[in-house]
């Protein structure tokens, strides 16, 4: 059987999704289920088993046998949540319990980590094993990422098939449940169908112009291919970048959701919030040569491209992938 963590959540449910896709069935969902809306991302999904994650851990433990691989997407990834207890139990305990029992029982293990860990950049977007003590996270969130690949590269026993994938900024259906934490995209069609208009963040650098942040924009249905493709092809173990491998502005993202609605751009700009507006990333893009060295040869959606199956597909009548 196929075990996906957080598998209501938005990269879960579309893992869940590419894995009925493929032909599987046999798969064990691990979430709280405590949030409908979230629910609502398993609707319509082969599944052969629903686990609440507080006795996941004991589950495994009784049914070693039963598990031929762990998508661990289960994570609190609100970057604006400053308890760090929430991350101690949640990104490391959890995630760290997970690896010493694949290891022990050499089950394959792929599990989300995020592009968050780079912090501002200084010292590149490279997946390098080299850099990763070094890097400085902007958010507890990013913090408690880093922690654990830092943690699981030091080591000895180790899943037989491991990687961590640092996802860059996903977007897609299944999203609708994440509120702040949802794509540009999301809140774009949001506020184009209440306003007519969409607002973005401010620029508060003079380097930048508004609406010139950029970010490496990669879509979902991408993300699950790669993830898949790990688990079938078992590449070198490590931590892998994953992203679209190019950087495109905000004003770029905006621009071309308003195209896939058949609208002409109204953008403005507020300033950014101030709780996030010190930790905020004006740049990000994945060198992607290491999963290309890999073997991984599949083209990404272009940020055109995603924006509009995205958002004729989904985003208009609220469909779930």
């Amino acid at each position: 059987m196929i075990v996906v963590t957080g598998a209501a959540g938005f990269i879960g449910s579309c893992m869940v999704r590419k894995l009925n896709d493929e032909g599987h069935e046999d798969i064990i969902v691990v979430d709280e289920f405590s949030h409908e809306a979230k629910n609502r991302n398993l609707e319509g999904k082969a599944i052969a088993e629903r686990l609440h994650r507080d006795g996941f851990l004991a589950w495994l433990n009784e049914n070693p046998a039963k598990v031929d691989a762990i998508f661990h997407m289960g994570a609190r990834t609100d970057t604006t949540e400053k308890d760090w207890g929430i991350f101690q139990k949640l990104n490391l305990d959890y995630s760290t319990a997970l690896w010493k029992w694949c290891s022990e029982y050499h089950i394959p293990l792929i599990y989300a980590s995020s592009a968050a860990t780079y912090g501002l950049g200084e010292l590149g977007y490279i997946d390098s094993h080299d850099i990763v003590g070094q890097l400085h996270p902007l958010n507890p969130y990013g913090e408690s990422k880093n922690r654990f690949d830092h943690w699981a590269l030091q080591q000895e026993q180790q899943p037989p098939h491991w990687y961590g994938l640092k996802f860059f900024n996903v977007y897609g259906p299944n999203e609708y449940h994440k509120g702040r934490m949802a794509s540009v995209i999301f809140h774009t069609v949001r506020q184009i169908k209440a306003t007519g208009g969409m607002k973005l963040f401010r620029s508060h650098r003079p380097d930048y112009a508004d609406g010139q942040q950029s970010r490496d924009f990669v879509y979902v249905k991408d993300v699950v291919e790669v993830l898949y493709w790990l688990w079938k092809h078992s590449p070198g173990n490590g931590l892998y970048n994953l992203g679209a491998g190019q950087a495109r502005s905000f004003l770029d993202l905006a621009a071309n959701t308003f195209h896939a609605m058949g609208l002409e751009p109204n953008i403005s700009f507020i300033d950014t919030p101030e709780d996030i507006r010190d930790t905020y990333q004006y740049f990000t893009e994945a060198d992607m040569g290491k999963l290309r060295k890999a073997g991984y040869n599949k083209a990404f959606h272009s940020l055109e491209q995603g924006i509009d199956d995205y958002v004729k597909n989904y985003l208009v009548e609220e469909r779930i992938y």
